[in-house]
């Protein structure tokens, strides 16, 4: 919730790379209600504009700069553009403006269709399907989850053991498939191009992949009859989160980032489950909720200190 969600609505609502062109296009259009209002010149009016970019020899640099890594013309680059056809003589003062309110015009509608893409129904949509992948998979009886139900089976009948038949294949596919959606989640975060935000997602994932490990570890040498069963089931567990991590790395690179932040939403969704559905059980219970939710406080409490702390030495300093 603190590292997955927020960086998969980022990257899905793409506010990080249009924000600059969106207060850059507002405080130009504000300067030519001026120049139509007949408050400055149109000579005053570019002048405003080329120190809104930042002086003309500055911002030229960083233009061409940008434009190359990006391979786009970004909206400051059609301004300076225009304003420069108008210093070497080429167009008239009104006809640089007028093309600059063009760029402006087909900026808004841009950043309407893009807006238009990723929408809060279809973010909250890729957080939902992840919640109700985990949801349909408990209900259809291929979970993730250990239970030990056999002690109470032992304590009312006698019996020393109660094995779970297939149910023993059907949870180590459920904690696979869930494996394999933290690959998906480093491989999201890999495809971002961000070595701080893929460290804080691979951090996240293996802070619960060990006890994860070992429960399946102990529930599976309790249902198979032969330890080389146990071995297979755990490497098999293991092999999937990093398997999908290089699928969904290479699947997603070449995506825009919205693509990249809906696969860490769907993700997202599959860790809610487990992080909500895993400790409800426990919460509900007089003899156990008190302890279950001290426990709960610690972990957030834990990992609030170490994300703030990462955050503070500049470790989680965005990079897409």
């Amino acid at each position: 919730m603190l590292v997955v969600i927020p960086e998969g609505l980022e990257l899905a609502g793409g506010e990080e790379e249009h924000g600059g062109d969106e207060a850059l296009a507002g405080s130009v259009a504000l300067v030519l209600l001026e120049f139509e209002h007949g408050d400055i010149t149109d000579v005053q009016a570019i002048e405003e504009i080329e120190a809104l970019l930042g002086g003309h020899d500055e911002h030229e640099d960083e233009g061409h700069s940008a434009q190359e890594d990006s391979g786009e013309e970004s909206l400051s680059d059609s301004i300076l553009h225009a304003i420069t056809e108008y210093e070497e003589g080429t167009i008239t003062a009104q006809v640089a403006l007028s093309e600059i309110e063009s760029e402006i015009s087909t900026h808004s509608h841009a950043e309407e269709e893009h807006e238009g893409h990723a929408n809060g129904l279809i973010l909250g949509g890729a957080i939902l399907a992840g919640f109700l992948l985990m949801l349909i998979l408990e209900g259809s009886g291929i979970g993730h989850a250990v239970h030990e139900e056999h002690h109470e089976h032992e304590a009312d009948h006698g019996h020393e053991h109660l094995h779970h038949g297939g149910s023993g294949m059907l949870l180590v596919f459920g904690m696979t498939l869930h494996a394999a959606t933290d690959g998906l989640a480093i491989g999201a975060a890999a495809a971002t191009g961000s070595a701080s935000i893929t460290a804080a997602v691979v951090v996240a994932v293996l802070i619960h992949k060990a006890p994860a490990a070992f429960s399946l570890g102990v529930f599976s040498m309790h249902e198979r009859t032969e330890r080389i069963e146990s071995i297979k089931d755990v490497t098999i567990f293991s092999l999937a989160t990093p398997v999908l991590m290089m699928i969904a790395f290479y699947a997603l690179a070449g995506l825009e980032a919205t693509m990249i932040g809906i696969a860490m939403l769907f993700s997202a969704g599959t860790f809610l489950y487990v992080a909500t559905v895993d400790t409800l059980p426990d919460m509900h219970n007089p003899a156990t909720g008190k302890k279950a939710m001290m426990y709960v406080i610690v972990g957030v409490l834990l990992m609030v200190a170490l994300l703030v702390g990462a955050d503070a030495s500049g470790l989680l300093a965005h990079g897409h």
